[in-house]
This record gives C-alpha cells, sequence and structure tokens, in this order.
C-alpha cells in the first residue's frame, strides 16, 4: 500500500517561503493488473478516442505530459497468451503523432526500447515527434534482458543485466551525436554501435526530446543520473521518497549536472471520495477489482513458476517450492531469486494472516492517495515540498476516464494554493518542466 493521506504530516510552508511548483503527469492504463477492464466504464484500449479523453483530460487539467508505456512482444502465461495482453499494444510513435493533432501543450512521452532498437532510427523518429508536436516529445528509455522479447527480432537472444545498461547508455550517446549533427558528419565508433551517416532532420524545437528513465535500482538510478532529464519511480511512503529523491540528486551533482535538471516522478494512483470513510471504501473496492480470485492465483504462478489452479485464492500460500527452470509467464522477468521471493511472501502472509488473493493485493497495489479532494491536493503538496519528488505521474484504473474527476477536483485546488499552473506558460514540454535547452546544439543552432 502507497501513501494514505492520515500517515503522512502535513508541512506547512509559510508565508513568504518558495513553494515548489507540483508537476503532474498522465500515464495511459495499459496491459496490467492495476486497470480495471471489468467495470461497466471501461472501454478501449486501442481505440484511438481512447487515447485522446485521457490526452485532453489532461491537458485541460494543464498537465505536464502524457505518459505511454510500451511491450515489444505479448506476454504469454503457460504457453498461452497473457489475458491481461489479449487487447494487444498499440505502436507509441503512431499514437503519440496522433495525439500531437488534437492536443496543443501537452507533452508526449513514449517508452521506446534501447535493447531491441538502434539509435539512428530512434533519433530520427523522436526528431519527427518533436517537430510534429512543437516541442512536446520525450522518450523514456527502457532496456530489456529477456530472451522471450528477443525472440521478434532479428538478433534474438537477450543481454545480461549489467550489459543492457551499458549498451543503453552508448544507444543514447548515439542518439544525442545525431541530435546534434545537422550539417554535420555523423561518426560513432564503440562496443556495442559503429556508425557513421548524417542527421535527417534540422535540429527540433527543444533540440533533443526531454529523456525518462525507469529505474530504482543502482544501475538504473545511474544511468538516470547520468542522462536522463527525470526518473519514473514507485516510492510509496514519505521517508522512502525523500531518500530516492536525495540519493538521486546526489548522483547527478556528482556527475557535475544541475540536481534540479534531473526530475524525479513517482508513479501513483488517486482515489476520492466525498469523506474519508467514502475514499477508503472506493479503494478496497477497487484493489479487489485489480486482483480477482484468477488475478491472484496467475500472478502467484509468475513467481513459483507452475501451474497453481487447484488452490483457493481465499486459502494459504500454497506449501510446494518454485520451479526454477522456467518462467509461468514468458516476457517478465524476475528480479530476484525466486526462492528468496516466495519465502519473503510466506513471511508476509503469515505474520498479517493473508490468504493468497489478499497478499496479492497487499503486493501488487500502486502507491495511492486516498482521500477527499482536499486531502488529496494536501497530500500531493506535501510530498512535493518534503522533496520527497518533484511531480506524479497519476496512472487511474480505467480506462480512458478514470482522470476525469481528479482534473475536475483535486487540480483546482491545487492552483488555489500556488502550487499548480492555471495556465500554460511555455509551450515545449522542456519550458513546461523548467528544463534547460541543450547548450551544445543550441550555440550551433545560433552559429547556422
Amino acid at each position: 500500500m502507497g501513501p494514505a493521506v492520515s500517515a503522512t504530516p502535513h508541512i506547512e510552508v509559510r508565508e513568504g517561503e518558495h513553494r515548489k511548483r507540483i508537476h503532474l503527469a498522465a500515464h495511459f492504463p495499459g496491459v496490467n493488473h492495476n486497470t480495471v477492464w471489468s467495470d461497466p466504464a471501461a472501454r478501449s484500449q486501442v481505440e484511438f478516442e481512447s487515447f485522446v479523453h485521457l490526452a485532453q483530460a489532461a491537458e485541460r487539467g494543464r498537465f505536464d505530459f502524457f505518459f505511454l508505456a510500451e511491450g515489444l512482444r505479448l506476454r504469454e502465461h503457460l504457453g498461452r497468451i497473457h489475458d491481461l495482453d489479449v487487447v494487444g499494444r498499440p505502436d507509441t510513435f503512431t499514437v503519440l503523432a496522433a495525439l500531437a493533432a488534437v492536443t496543443d501543450r501537452l507533452g508526449l512521452a513514449g517508452t521506446i526500447n534501447t535493447t531491441f532498437n538502434e539509435p539512428a532510427d530512434v533519433a530520427r523518429q523522436f526528431a519527427t515527434l518533436d517537430h510534429l508536436s512543437g516541442g512536446r516529445a520525450a522518450w523514456n528509455m527502457v532496456t530489456s534482458s529477456d530472451s522471450f522479447t528477443g525472440e521478434n527480432f532479428r538478433r534474438g537472444g537477450y543481454l545480461a543485466h549489467a550489459d543492457r545498461y551499458r549498451r543503453a547508455d552508448e544507444f543514447i550517446t548515439v542518439a544525442r551525436t545525431f541530435w546534434d549533427g545537422w550539417n554535420a558528419d555523423v561518426a560513432h565508433r564503440g562496443e556495442q554501435f559503429a556508425v557513421r551517416g548524417t542527421a535527417a532532420l534540422p535540429p527540433s524545437p527543444q533540440i533533443h526530446p526531454v529523456l525518462f528513465q525507469a529505474g530504482d535500482f543502482g544501475e538504473g538510478r545511474d544511468f538516470a543520473a547520468a542522462q536522463a532529464d527525470a526518473i519514473f519511480t514507485r516510492h510509496g511512503s514519505l521517508e522512502a521518497g525523500r531518500a530516492f529523491y536525495a540519493d538521486v540528486k546526489r548522483r547527478a551533482a556528482d556527475r557535475g549536472r544541475d540536481p534540479a535538471h534531473l526530475k524525479v516522478f513517482p508513479g501513483a494512483a488517486a482515489v476520492l471520495g466525498d469523506t474519508p470513510d467514502d475514499a477508503a471504501e472506493n479503494a478496497r473496492a477497487i484493489r479487489r477489482q485489480q486482483v480477482s480470485p484468477q488475478t491472484a492465483i496467475n500472478l502467484l504462478e509468475q513467481v513459483w513458476g507452475r501451474e497453481l489452479q487447484s488452490y483457493d485464492p481465499d486459502g494459504p500460500l500454497p506449501d510446494v517450492d518454485p520451479v526454477f527452470d522456467t518462467q509461468a509467464v514468458k516476457g517478465r522477468v524476475l528480479h530476484a531469486d525466486p526462492r528468496e521471493i516466495v519465502a519473503t511472501y510466506r513471511a508476509r502472509a503469515e505474520a498479517d494472516g493473508l490468504s493468497i488473493r489478499e497478499l496479492v493485493i497487499e503486493l501488487n497495489t500502486r502507491p495511492q492517495f486516498v482521500g477527499t479532494p482536499q486531502q488529496v491536493a494536501d497530500e500531493i503538496d506535501t510530498f512535493i515540498q518534503a522533496d520527497a519528488a518533484d511531480g506524479f505521474i497519476l496512472v487511474p484504473h480505467l480506462t480512458p476516464t478514470g482522470l476525469d474527476e481528479f482534473v475536475d477536483k483535486v487540480v483546482p485546488l491545487l492552483q488555489e494554493r500556488g502550487a499548480f499552473r492555471t495556465e500554460y506558460e511555455g509551450t515545449t514540454l522542456r519550458e513546461h518542466l523548467g528544463l534547460p535547452v541543450p547548450q551544445q546544439r543550441a550555440e550551433a543552432q545560433q552559429v547556422g
């Protein structure tokens, strides 16, 4: 369970003190167990109208950007297409380019893999999006280490955990060379890439798209500190958020960067109610919708690596050991030894008296702000002013209307206290986030 409005102390900002500006983004609900597809209000994840609705709601709320995740291959669950993937995964660039035509100021952030793409292509695609959108493009740089995804590509195979970050680091270096390479030869030779050519486009409005990195662990933090403008993370408590915030800002400073130019965005959900009790009840109902009995068993099979359909979701955890030479869900990577994960699960279930479904709900619920609109506004502002985050990427549980209530009820309260914009001051995403234009290209552009 993530942030709870009653658990975080409120931090007052005295009159005359500087109040940090809150940044907000909208994550399009994707193929995961946080999205509730059984709700009658849920609509398509593929039809363009769904993307338009969420993006325009975010822009109406003066959000910084719209965030779109991507998967390069549908996952398989015990030899079948995973039931949360059957709706499909649209292409990121196509969706964002189309959204550029129906939005005016909203940033457009897309997740593109550095393991199974080529830097010249990706650099051109993001430069194109930045031109089409008038300077609103952002790239969430992700890596992949599973061979299942690699089977979709000519090279196949996979990269070890450390190797995928080395490739990603060089990938970004080459992409930057293309963004900076108009009217000049582009030449690079390194461990991963040998490239020689010319940039396909003149400088885009932002020169470089805004660069995001999603990473909570050491190598991911180092990569973000060296290459990213913003980091997408997941930390539920104020204390954990402040520790993570201080750590990544320090890592950026150690690399000679201004820490203010690395923004920290935890992902979170917001559940509202007319009273605190109403909000708490709404949150409980949503969590049970997100983790149905069948979903609970399916998620447990991902860790155990074996079929568990005979177990009662409302009963105790399986007494069998996990299987180590296979994965129940291909396309998913476990970040620890299954034996260690299972031991942790059993200890938690025993300590709290949790059934399978109850445990899965506790372990897989996205960090949440739960309360009345005023309480949620207070809580979000407290996190920002306490240096636990620079903003939040909100992940609604409903596609595509899950952001509407937050925009209508919480955003005005944040605006009233002067912590959130009432109008866009700039036109580019870098301006929204207070990020500088890359100096190297800015100088070259002036000379040209």
